[in-house]
């Protein structure tokens, strides 16, 4: 007669909650408006009618109105918000700084590769990022942290998504030869597109890893976590 593992034993009966999934996607949709394609539309229309200069203007008064109204709508703006806003503004002031809309454009480039560098590195080493930013939106029960299964499951969607910066970060290079507005699109559309497929890659190849490990139930519902509108 033989007895089932410690890490075996450690799965049973284990429940993971995501929460609703539609409200999730909801808030996904306003935050890429609100950082990504309202920006992108901003600095085209201003970049063909009244210049440069004024498009990375109006991009900049948008970051700071897109926050002023939520702190007047809303009692806690959703921290994701407030860290996409701030990466955009910084983006903006350094390209208003040096008058460049092409350092607008390749400061999200650079970020991209680091991004894969950490990533993939980290990976590498066995110490995937995506098992510490897992944990702060979804409860993971410390048994299934030390299973090495599910350790193999976080490193290959760090592969996934370090692999995915790698191509929008060579993407938007090459788009940006055919030029400026083909950078700019490609940045606030065809890079925001490829990030949502990522998401959703890494979110199947996860789900469906989990489904596999016996004991271990991937359930949505309410996860007791309030979330900003």
């Amino acid at each position: 007669m033989t007895s089932a593992g410690p890490c075996h034993d450690a799965l049973v009966e284990h429940v993971i909650e995501l929460g609703h999934v539609r409200p999730a996607l909801a808030r996904g949709m306003r935050l890429l408006l609100e950082t990504v394609v309202v920006p992108t539309l901003l600095l085209y229309a201003f970049l063909v009618t009244a210049g440069a200069f004024a498009g990375l203007v109006a991009v900049l008064v948008w970051c700071v109105g897109t926050v002023a109204v939520r702190l007047m709508t809303v009692r806690r703006v959703p921290g994701t918000l407030l860290l996409a806003v701030a990466m955009l503004g910084a983006r903006t002031t350094v390209a208003l700084a040096l008058s460049s809309v092409y350092v607008f454009l390749l400061q999200p480039i650079a970020g991209s590769m680091v991004m894969a560098v950490l990533f993939i590195g980290s990976a590498v080493v066995g110490r995937p990022i995506t098992m510490r930013l897992a944990q702060d939106f979804v409860h993971l029960p410390t048994g299934l942290l030390t299973d090495s299964r599910v350790r193999r499951m976080f490193v290959q969607v760090s592969l996934l998504w370090g692999l995915s910066r790698l191509l929008d970060a060579g993407m938007s290079l090459g788009v940006l030869h055919f030029g400026l507005v083909a950078g700019i699109f490609s940045r606030g559309i065809l890079s925001g597109l490829l990030t949502a497929l990522s998401i959703g890659a890494c979110c199947y190849w996860g789900w469906t890893r989990l489904h596999r490990i016996e004991g271990v139930t991937v359930r949505f519902g309410p996860s007791g976590v309030p979330h900003p509108a």
